[in-house]
């Protein structure tokens, strides 16, 4: 069956993974920091325990989620998918539970942050892979330059509402919201429809086709090899991105520049909320309407890869992405302080709209489809320990001077990154090289 996307569109079966992405996005974004909030407003604790929070939800769920890559490798994606749905929308069900029962307590919080967590990571690699399928090689910028719109969208939209329907209705209708809204993302990708093939080194039977009323029987997995996790399979991901010549400097690249960009945001919120005087709905403000700048960036990713190609772009909006946040270090009260911020992360957040679609397809073109899972696992995983610990690192640094200061640190250091997209001659994988040319016959 060929996949979505032959004849020249994305075609019905892409617009429902976009379509579950979409409302799973809209979800998360309107239940924006909710936990947190929750731990604040209902549990009363303190700034130790919301850090706490945030830091245990990415770095144990990243630890957790490291040998689920080659897990999901060899299993078919969608199912996959449609479980991890199912987990977050359970997992953030049991707060409102606990909370009408007036059992919720710190502790599920941090047990939720944490299962949310993995679940985000298992979907994500899965989804990347079911991507690739379903979307030949030509459109892949195309579609995720849809995915990256759509989520600076949500992220315009869903925190402002969700805080106005905490304010109406309580504080945990935005969990619920979020809950459901994976409930309807995993019936989107039960739509999809379209026929998975085995993965490779899978054990699963293969499906009985009415073309195959004569071709010999399906075979049955070999006794003893039932085990698919091996040692190995769990530091594939790594190896395969650090081996590869094109994929390793993006790798350091987008890793360092997320942390040093996601690292100072408390601090920013303390310089600009606790030392400037500016309303929580300022502050807000500010963050939400620069927002914009990632659908234009969006949009301009696939005809400037048309006319420059992709090196090109993704070499000049990441060192460009690099400049914008040691602006930030300069804020001061009043207007022009916030005009200031609006339009740093305005120029940030453009940037980083045409740079994450093309960074995405690179990564996907790079890849075989039997490697896929374990690579997205591998990057992810690394990205969110990242960010948890320099994250912990920067409250420390702040502590020791002030938060203008550790701004200013991260904005300089994040000068040095474009020095990893620096040209260089590398020469396109044989397996990635093959594999993707089977998928274009296929299509």
């Amino acid at each position: 069956m060929a996949r979505a996307g032959s004849g020249g569109g994305l075609g019905r079966e892409f617009r429902w993974l976009w379509a579950a992405y979409a409302v799973s996005a809209f979800g998360t974004r309107l239940s924006f920091d909710a936990l947190p909030l929750l731990a604040v407003l209902v549990l009363h604790v303190g700034p130790t325990e919301v850090s706490a929070l945030a830091a245990a939800g990415l770095a144990v769920g990243a630890a957790v989620a490291v040998p689920l890559g080659p897990w999901v490798e060899f299993h078919r994606k969608r199912p996959v998918m449609i479980s991890m749905d199912l987990v977050r929308c359970a997992a953030l069900l049991s707060v409102p539970a606990a909370y009408a029962l007036d059992l919720l307590t710190f502790p599920q919080l941090l047990l939720v942050a944490m299962v949310v967590a993995v679940a985000d990571i298992t979907f994500t690699a899965a989804s990347g892979a079911c991507l690739k399928f379903l979307v030949p090689q030509e459109h892949l910028v195309a579609a995720n330059g849809r995915f990256e719109a759509t989520t600076w969208t949500t992220t315009m939209l869903g925190p402002p509402l969700g805080g106005a329907a905490m304010g109406l209705f309580g504080p945990v209708v935005t969990v619920l919201i979020d809950a459901a809204s994976y409930l309807l993302s995993a019936a989107g990708i039960r739509a999809i429809g379209a026929k998975e093939p085995r993965p490779t080194g899978s054990n699963e039977p293969r499906p009985t086709r009415s073309k195959e009323t004569h071709a010999a029987p399906p075979r049955k997995p070999a006794t003893g090899t039932t085990p698919r996790l091996r040692l190995g399979d769990l530091l594939d991901g790594w190896r395969y991105i650090l081996r590869d010549p094109a994929l390793r400097p993006l790798f350091l690249n987008s890793v360092l520049v997320n942390a040093l960009i996601m690292a100072p945001a408390p601090l920013l919120l303390m310089l600009m909320v606790g030392q400037l005087g500016f309303a929580p709905w300022q502050y807000g403000l500010a963050f939400a309407v620069p927002c914009v700048g990632g659908l234009i960036g969006s949009r301009l990713s696939r005809p400037l890869v048309a006319r420059y190609g992709q090196d090109r772009v993704v070499r000049v909006a990441g060192t460009l992405r690099a400049c914008w946040p040691l602006g930030l270090a300069f804020v001061g009260a009043g207007p022009a302080g916030l005009v200031l911020v609006m339009v740093v992360e305005l120029g940030l957040i453009t940037c980083i709209g045409v740079f994450n679609p093309v960074l995405a397809t690179q990564r996907l073109t790079r890849t075989p489809p039997d490697r896929v899972a374990r690579t997205l696992t591998a990057w992810s995983v690394t990205g969110k320990l990242t960010t948890a610990a320099m994250t912990a690192l920067w409250g420390v640094l702040a502590a020791v001077t002030t938060p203008r200061t550790a701004i200013a640190t991260a904005g300089l250091l994040l000068l040095t990154t474009p020095l990893f997209l620096l040209p260089h001659r590398h020469r396109e994988r044989p397996d990635a090289r093959t594999d993707n040319s089977r998928d274009l016959n296929r299509a």
